[in-house]
């Protein structure tokens, strides 16, 4: 676990750069999309010994939606669409091959979270306040969480700096969902400290205005059929992570299709 704030640290799993984020409190800690591969989160289940408060899922996709049997029974909470959305995806079950999930990766808990009140704009745990500001970019009832008196906004899988935008293409508005979502969290970035992604490298004091910035410009060209110059998708693209350009071009084509 790696110290980003007074009570917050972040382990990054081996599987595409993911954050897990756990806040301490004083009788226990919340932790935030737990993941990914089972000994990481074994390991994470016996660092934190068993004194898991709660739990919550940023947004409705798998890799966020893991949990271990040694994190404890806590309650896991998600905003109201989220859980809907994630009821409603993992209602058939799950191909791992066609999600990409890998095979050490256990879905026994998938999924099992619990929907805070329509609105609800906080966590209820016995921490440090963490305000939820909800919106629909990137997945329905997608969660940033501002915990103020640390200085940090969790931002769930907006803001990599590895991974491009990846818009909900099947929304009504998926351009809107995106750029209203950004502003969102341009408005709650105001005097934090740190932003930490879903994936990718904490950003720290004005790195984080950067990529709210590289982010809208993506979003913008995307939309208007301009030239995209973005580095984590052309040449400046860290090693490793070249196959993300592949995530964009299924993307321009995917929004293509549905015109």
């Amino acid at each position: 676990m790696t110290a980003v704030a007074s009570g917050v640290t972040v382990h990054t799993s081996e599987w595409v750069q993911t954050n897990t984020v756990v806040v301490d409190g004083p009788s226990g800690a919340l932790v935030i999309d737990p993941g990914i591969h089972d000994a990481e989160l074994a390991a994470l289940a016996e660092e934190l010994a068993g004194r898991v408060a709660a739990g919550f899922a940023t947004h409705p996709h798998w890799d966020h939606l893991l949990w271990h049997a040694g994190l404890g029974t806590p309650p896991r909470w998600a905003t109201a669409a989220a859980e809907a959305s994630a009821t409603a995806r993992l209602a058939g079950g799950v191909d791992r091959a066609r999600a990409g999930i890998p095979d050490d990766v256990s879905l026994d808990l998938l999924g099992k979270i619990t929907a805070l009140p329509v609105g609800a704009t906080e966590i209820p745990w016995d921490g440090p306040q963490v305000r939820i500001v909800e919106h629909n970019a990137h997945a329905p009832g997608h969660a940033a969480l501002v915990i103020a008196d640390r200085g940090v906004l969790v931002v769930g899988d907006m803001l990599s700096d590895v991974l491009v935008p990846l818009l909900n293409v099947g929304a009504d508005d998926p351009f809107g969902d995106y750029l209203a979502g950004l502003q969102i969290l341009e408005d709650a970035a105001d005097g934090m400290d740190v932003a930490i992604p879903g994936h990718g490298s904490v950003a720290r004091g004005p790195e984080i205005q950067q990529r709210i910035d590289l982010d809208r410009a993506y979003v913008v060209a995307l939309r208007d059929g301009a030239t995209i110059t973005d580095p984590r998708i052309g040449p400046e693209a860290k090693p490793g992570w070249e196959w993300v350009a592949g995530a964009h071009d299924r993307q321009v084509q995917n929004l293509a299709a549905r015109g």
